[in-house]
């Protein structure tokens, strides 16, 4: 029975030396090595027509700025049309979620478009289905940073890309014990740094009892830094009662 082919991220830029990147790096760069996942950075500019290879125009209804074309984002989008979602990295976009990175590092990948300028042509937003995604409630030149965030989230999930499976089934965001919180602190050697001990619970050996310990520290860091999360948590505890976030 032969290999299941590796997870394939194909990515629409202007800038395509952005690419790997940091992504060429670490574990997503040993695992883009191994081939348990490819990547491919396509010129947006290499489906324009004229001999000065623009891929904008002004934007109708007047204002500043300049607006990519419908026709090459489509010519663009089509060279890389299969399966795999087409997502669109944009400030308007729904915010990327842990739950949806899963769902997308559990397919066959991803086709990326980065904006640039004021954005894309609605209408080919709309004729080719873009999914459209922010990574924050910030604006930034282009989408390529966004999708290097986005990949990475999405391939350090891949069979074999982490060191340890574990690793991801206890930190914030995760399907796991701390489903719905953020992470618990973490502490090394030396067991005292600067005057400042390590939590005695996390030497005693006692695991049920570190287990208790690192859950009402997620409990105690989400109440306090993410109220939205927090009563999100509550409200999928039927019977507990909700303790107001921190000030």
């Amino acid at each position: 029975m032969s290999d299941p082919a590796p997870w394939r991220a194909s990515v629409l830029t202007l800038f395509p030396g952005m690419f790997p990147g940091p992504l060429g790096q670490s574990l997503a760069g040993r695992g883009l090595e191994r081939g348990a996942w490819s990547l491919e950075a396509r010129d947006i500019r290499d489906v324009a027509t004229d001999r000065h290879r623009k891929v904008d125009d002004t934007t109708f209804g007047g204002g500043a700025g300049m607006v990519m074309r419908p026709d090459i984002v489509d010519a663009a989008l089509a060279l890389v049309a299969d399966i795999r979602p087409m997502i669109y990295l944009t400030p308007r976009g729904r915010p990327l979620a842990q739950s949806r990175v899963r769902d997308l590092a559990a397919g066959p990948g991803v086709v990326l478009l980065c904006g640039r300028f004021e954005g894309v042509d609605e209408r080919v937003i709309q004729a080719r289905g873009l999914e459209e995604v922010t990574i924050g409630d910030y604006v930034l030149s282009g989408g390529e940073p966004a999708a290097l965030v986005l990949l990475d989230a999405c391939v350090r999930l891949l069979p074999g890309v982490m060191g340890a499976a574990e690793s991801g089934t206890e930190e914030s965001f995760s399907p796991g014990a701390l489903a719905g919180l953020l992470e618990y602190p973490h502490y090394t050697r030396p067991a005292e740094w600067q005057g400042r001990p390590v939590p005695e619970v996390l030497l005693s050996g006692h695991h049920a009892a570190v287990a208790q310990w690192r859950h009402a520290e997620a409990e105690r860091i989400t109440r306090e830094r993410r109220p939205d999360l927090w009563a999100t948590y509550q409200s999928a505890r039927p019977g507990v009662a909700s303790r107001p976030a921190a000030p």
